[in-house]
């Protein structure tokens, strides 16, 4: 069966595993503090431009979405994230679960419309105000991924855009990077980490999906988001052999070997485009990056479905559905051409 459902069905990157190894039987310090998430911390810092951020490790998505918002958030507040956030449709209700509302809006190709978030804004600040403020969840935070969920990338002008009205309307920016590696390599993308580490006031660096066996790196560049260690544990979010996210890391981080992995990704799902699109698949979406979603007839997907795993996305008439087929870190060309053979 070839596996194209997700990003993170592999373990981890070879160089990881030769790492743990042999630090295996090392006795390291607890909860974060070892001399491996000092390494990784660092060089995190120097990579995003940033040399007073705060970085913290913990295990996987759903739990630093949670983790992250409810530090920036207060008890009567909420988060804007477009109707197809991941965590509006993907993470049971976590961030609703801490006491804090997410308030969905309409975007555009997995994107916010800047404009129109304008002037949902300025709608619902006219609207609070007149009515008073107290009897409203008021938003504090705008969420966005980067990747998106359907694979489409922001650029810079675009995160400027946000940040200034962040800036206006007394927002945090922040940004999940549960795949940012490959849409750091996306051909085409013009956001770097720096840039990232510039507009945010916090983001997180997505290791499980890019050649980590677990793990996400928070990087905290706003001082007044207190995502303290106390409300780490208090969460039971942090991992008493904490050694063992900080020497992936600082793996991921040491040669650029995150981006060129996360190359690699990018490089493998260009090619199954191109295959699909020559044998007259049409693209439901322009992504660049590892998620590449196509429209096929129904009898055409259950067919493949006997030999091929790829996710349903949604129904698309006349006996067609969108699929997605998505790439991973270790994604090589001969599976790609297994798939393409199957097309």
């Amino acid at each position: 069966m070839l596996r194209f459902e997700s990003d993170y069905m592999e373990g981890c990157h070879p160089a990881i595993l030769r790492r743990l190894q042999e630090i295996n039987l090392d006795k390291n310090v607890g909860y974060g503090l070892d001399p491996y998430c000092e390494s990784a911390r660092s060089k995190i810092c120097q990579a995003c431009g940033t040399p007073d951020a705060q970085v913290h490790f913990l295990v996987g998505g759903t739990q630093t979405n949670m983790l992250v918002i409810d530090a920036m958030l207060r008890y009567n507040d909420g988060i804007i994230a477009l109707e197809t956030g991941h965590i509006n449709v993907h993470e049971s209700g976590a961030v609703e679960a801490c006491g804090h509302k997410v308030m969905p809006v309409k975007g555009r190709d997995g994107k916010y419309d800047i404009d129109a978030l304008e002037q949902w804004l300025k709608a619902f600040y006219e609207e609070t105000t007149a009515v008073g403020i107290e009897h409203y969840v008021m938003p504090r935070a705008l969420y966005l991924s980067h990747p998106t969920e359907l694979g489409t990338l922001y650029t810079r002008r675009e995160l400027m855009r946000l940040r200034e009205l962040c800036d206006q309307y007394g927002l945090y920016l922040y940004l999940d990077g549960a795949r940012l590696g490959y849409g750091l390599m996306a051909q085409g993308g013009d956001l770097t980490l720096p840039d990232i580490a510039r507009y945010c006031d916090v983001f997180y660096i997505g290791g499980t999906k890019v050649g980590a066996l677990m793990g996400e790196a928070v990087v905290v560049t706003n001082p007044n988001i207190e995502l303290t260690r106390g409300l780490i544990k208090h969460r039971g979010a942090m991992l008493a052999k904490g050694w063992l996210l900080g020497v992936q890391f600082d793996t991921l981080f040491t040669g650029g070997l995150y981006l060129k992995i996360s190359r690699n990704a990018v490089d493998q799902a260009m090619r199954l485009r191109r295959g699909m699109e020559l044998k007259g698949y049409k693209a439901y979406i322009d992504s660049p990056t590892n998620q590449q979603f196509f429209v096929m007839s129904n009898n055409k997907m259950e067919e493949l479905a006997q030999k091929a795993a790829f996710d349903y996305i949604t129904p698309a008439g006349d006996g067609h559905s969108v699929v997605r087929f998505a790439t991973s870190w270790a994604t090589t060309s001969e599976q790609v051409d297994a798939l393409l053979s199957l097309l």
